[in-house]
């Protein structure tokens, strides 16, 4: 019993050692079927970062082999130091691809020794591996054996540019490296912030190998300038100097903005700790690593084993690059497999024997296969970099994108401030700003220059300096300036607006203050404020008197109206007659007294006291619309005229441009003005365009007029006319048009920070009292009319009145058409052929007869006669009664009436009655004519 236990012990160990040597078979083995392939490692001198980034190289391989245990392949390593510099980079390039016949290559560290290294693998075809390079300047050589395994410096633009829009900074500058690495990156930050509308004015470079005396010297210059927002762009050996530097100097102090890219960032845990402190209040960009349970295993183990190879190393932590590194060496492993097995070698066939160490390289023959590979390997990293959308406190990739700083947390700014810095600051030996101001002889309430005879010292007064004066007390911070009259170098002028402005963009001018407009070119060189005065450039023309004018009474109406006006009482009376001359006995009677009854029946209607009846219904609906056009035709003239003689007295001398341009009027604007412009684009003439510089001069030309030298209109802005009309506001009227300008604005240079400050002090004057107190002292009213007192240019026009005319037209033509088409319709007889005898126009010529003639089957007649409608059809002419069938015969039966009233010149008069028997009222008679007599109808 006691024995048992042994012999399964004894069994259990054999069967151990059984395993035990299978297992130790298949691996020498396994290992002796795996291939060796040789990869070069470029790193520079023997330091932590190098330890860190071979440290990772090595367990990258470790792990793939441990997961791959099958796979043939077998990375080998040769580490070369490239001695920090490009050359040292080459040369280990070099010596990998010609005597150790490397397949791949990682590294180098740097963009600048990368560059070089490109050429190499190129030339050789062995791919290049950079966990580190980031310079797209190196993507751009279009190598297709160099892989930039890690991201591209231009990916980071995009987040730096949205904080700076976010705190609304308008100006910054650069601070790089001068190299491939710190050059890359450069163009597109410039493009990117151009598109955000933020100015770069200046570009600093500093040396890899600066001195710090060098160093101080660049930072004193930036200090000089007025931007304070900096962005710095090289690796921690010269950022580390730079920042140490900028605290020694004061460039640490509240006010300043410094934003680092990911060259600082990423390595921000190897600096020193006196650096990081110096640092205080700096924002930085860099990849976004998520931290994952795969990360932190791996972390762990890393930094185990790294602390065991390197026990000297303490508090080491992994890096972005690391992570990279780590990267880049799993994927090389996994394409090299995926080559195959064979043609690891060199071809050495178009190698000279007098080449040198640059040509003396074979071709790697696996290098296209390799480079293919390369190109499709995907894997599942375990660091990677994703761009936010936008600014958030949060990852959030389902929010959308924002450059609000509202997302970000509290920031603490360089100089413990929690205050967010303008960004920009008066230069140190710049504190005072020069100020331009224009030297003019007249208009002296706008701006005037006086010197002092003792201390020549100038000064100017005037509105313009007023309002800047109180803007610039309106800003939340003092800023010193000084006061330049602009003339010519020469001396022999003031010079134009347009040349004074042009100053800013030269540098002369720090600012331009004065009566200067806002106009598009002028934008070209300038930033403007926003205007501090009203906008629009007006005509102002002499006024007259209009009650001594004996024809004021046709004023009220433009000629086009009163001749409509006139066609349409004309027209009108016709169509009433047509409608009412067979019905109305106010429209019978011989012919000049029907159209003088209905031309005076349609003139009465102007005043509504027409007599005439109007008896048809169609003529009733004409005769209503017609009163209403009237009706609102009288009132709106009655309106005009009265406004003429009793209220608005004086009327302009010239109404509209037009009218200056076609009589040749001279016209008159300020010395150097861009109104001269205006006018030449409207059509005057260069010849016709006249100068003042003053007030007085402005007044005497308008008194000269255009037969003495004088003009006969000026143009000019709001501001300047409101002044002028002040002093001469009985004399002079402004009318239209006006032309659109902006108004009066401060020029400050292109990108300046102070325009949006100085825009929102202009606001806040403009709003309050202070600025009614400049005016009240520069513009003081005089006792002046109310310009609403004044007379309109334009009188009443068609343009006004066309729609009732149009409606007045299509119901009088309705009206006669339904009149012609029932008067047709009664008497479509007439027109039939049912004799050949009658030709159409004897019909027409009956017809007409029949039109002219009065119809008694009326209810008027009606009325009149007392005869029942029955009896006057029977004795009345009708197609149905009287007439016969054929035309012809309706020619040779004729009615006649004799009415009370109507004489008949053929029978005598009608009140005589030879049997001495007074004649009855209206009775009419039918009488027949002989065949051959035709006897015409009487009115």
């Amino acid at each position: 019993m006691r024995r048992r236990p042994t012999n399964l012990v004894s069994f259990s160990f054999f069967l151990s050692l059984l395993f035990t040597f299978i297992l130790f078979t298949h691996t020498a083995i396994s290992q002796n079927t795996t291939i060796p392939v040789n990869v070069g490692v470029i790193l520079n001198e023997n330091g932590e970062f190098e330890k860190m980034s071979l440290s990772c190289i090595n367990m990258a391989l470790s792990d793939f082999y441990a997961t791959n245990s099958h796979y043939k392949t077998r990375l080998i390593l040769n580490t070369r130091h490239s001695k920090s510099d490009a050359i040292g980079a080459a040369a280990a390039a070099l010596d990998l691809i010609k005597n150790v016949k490397v397949q791949a290559i990682i590294g180098p560290e740097t963009s600048t020794q990368t560059d070089f290294v490109i050429d190499l693998g190129n030339k050789s075809q062995v791919p290049i591996l950079s966990f580190s390079a980031s310079s797209p300047s190196l993507t751009s050589l279009k190598s297709p054996y160099y892989f930039q395994a890690t991201q591209n410096d231009s990916s980071q633009v995009g987040a730096i540019t949205s904080i700076i829009q976010a705190f609304g900074w308008r100006e910054v500058v650069p601070i790089y490296v001068d190299n491939k690495f710190g050059e890359g990156v450069i163009p597109y930050l410039t493009d990117a912030l151009q598109a955000i509308n933020t100015r770069v004015p200046y570009r600093s470079v500093i040396s890899p190998i600066a001195t710090d005396d060098q160093i101080v010297e660049e930072l004193y210059k930036l200090m000089t300038m007025q931007t304070r927002v900096f962005i710095v762009h090289m690796l921690p050996s010269l950022g580390s100097r730079l920042f140490t530097k900028a605290k020694q100097v004061g460039m640490m102090n509240q006010g300043y903005v410094w934003i680092i890219t990911n060259g600082l960032t990423n390595l921000f845990t190897s600096l020193e700790p006196s650096v990081i402190e110096s640092m205080q209040g700096v924002l930085g960009v860099r990849p976004y690593v998520p931290k994952t349970k795969a990360l932190e295993g791996f972390r762990l183990r890393w930094k185990r084993k790294f602390q065991q190879e390197n026990p000297s190393l303490v508090d080491t932590e992994l890096n972005i690059f690391r992570l990279l590194a780590y990267d880049a060496t799993m994927a090389l492993a996994m394409a090299v497999e995926n080559t195959g097995t064979t043609n690891f070698g060199f071809d050495m066939t178009n190698v000279s024997t007098n080449a040198t160490d640059l040509e003396a390289f074979g071709v790697s023959k696996n290098g296209p296969k390799l480079l293919e590979s390369l190109s499709v390997t995907r894997f599942r990293g375990i660091g990677f970099w994703t761009p936010e959308k936008g600014l958030m406190k949060k990852l959030n990739l389902t929010s959308t994108n924002s450059t609000s700083k509202s997302h970000l947390r509290p920031i603490i700014w360089p100089g413990d401030s929690t205050s967010i810095p303008k960004g920009w600051e008066i230069p140190t030996n710049e504190k005072i700003l020069r100020i331009g101001v224009p030297m003019k002889n007249g208009f002296s309430e706008f701006v005037k220059v006086i010197t002092d005879p003792t201390t020549n010292k100038t000064e100017p007064t005037g509105y313009c300096i007023d309002v800047f004066k109180a803007v610039m007390d309106a800003l939340p911070y003092a800023i010193n300036y000084d006061f330049i009259p602009f003339e010519l170098s020469d001396g022999t002028g003031f010079g134009s607006y347009n040349d004074m402005i042009y100053q800013v963009k030269l540098g002369k001018f720090d600012a331009v203050v004065g009566d200067t407009t806002i106009v598009a070119n002028r934008s070209q060189f300038v930033d403007f404020t926003l205007p501090y005065t009203e906008s629009g450039v007006s005509m102002i023309v002499p006024i007259t008197n209009n009650n001594k004018n004996a024809w004021v009474f046709l004023k009220p109406l433009t000629w086009d109206l009163w001749m409509t006006s006139a066609c349409f009482f004309l027209f009108i009376g016709l169509v009433i007659w047509v409608l009412e001359h067979r019905i109305n006995e106010d429209f019978r009677g011989p012919p000049e007294h029907q159209v003088g009854t209905s031309f005076w029946f349609s003139f009465s209607t102007m005043v509504f006291s027409h007599r005439e009846r109007v008896m048809s219904n169609l003529g009733r609906f004409v005769v209503i619309v017609w009163c209403f056009v009237v009706l609102i035709l009288t009132q709106s003239y009655t309106a005009s005229l009265t406004s003429l003689l009793t209220v608005q007295r004086l009327q302009p001398t010239i109404s509209d441009v037009i009218e200056l341009i076609k009589k040749g009027e001279n016209v008159g604007f300020q010395q150097g003005s861009f109104v001269a412009g205006i006018l030449k684009d409207q059509g005057f003439n260069e010849k016709n365009l006249l100068v003042y510089d003053s007030l007085e001069e402005w007044d005497a030309l308008f008194q000269k007029g255009t037969t003495n030298g004088g003009i006969a209109a000026a143009f000019d802005e709001v501001a300047y006319l409101k002044l002028f009309m002040g002093r001469h506001c009985s004399k002079y009227t402004t009318v239209e048009p006006t032309f659109k300008t902006t108004g009066f604005g401060f020029a400050f240079p292109l990108g300046s920070p102070l325009v949006p400050d100085v825009s929102r002090a202009i606001l806040n004057v403009t709003e309050g009292q202070k600025m009614n107190e400049i005016e009240d002292a520069w513009f003081k009213k005089s006792n002046c009319p109310d310009p609403s007192t004044l007379v309109s240019s334009h009188s009443l026009g068609l343009n006004s009145f066309w729609g009732l005319f149009l409606i007045a037209g299509i119901t009088s033509i309705l009206a006669l058409i339904i009149f012609t088409a029932i008067f047709v319709y009664e008497h479509r007889e007439v027109l039939k052929k049912s004799d050949p005898r009658s030709s159409l126009w004897s019909r027409i010529r009956t017809l007409l007869r029949i039109f002219v003639s009065r119809d008694f089957s009326a209810h008027t007649f009606k009325e009149k006669t007392g005869i029942p409608v029955h009896s006057l059809r029977a004795t009345t002419p009708s197609p149905h009664n009287h007439y016969p069938a054929s035309p012809s015969s309706y020619s040779r039966h004729t009615c006649f009436f004799r009415e009370q009233g109507t004489p008949s010149t053929e029978y005598g008069d009608p009140n005589h009655n030879p049997n001495g028997q007074a004649p009855q009222d209206i009775v009419p008679t039918v009488e027949l004519a002989s065949p051959n007599q035709e006897i015409p109808i009487s009115p």
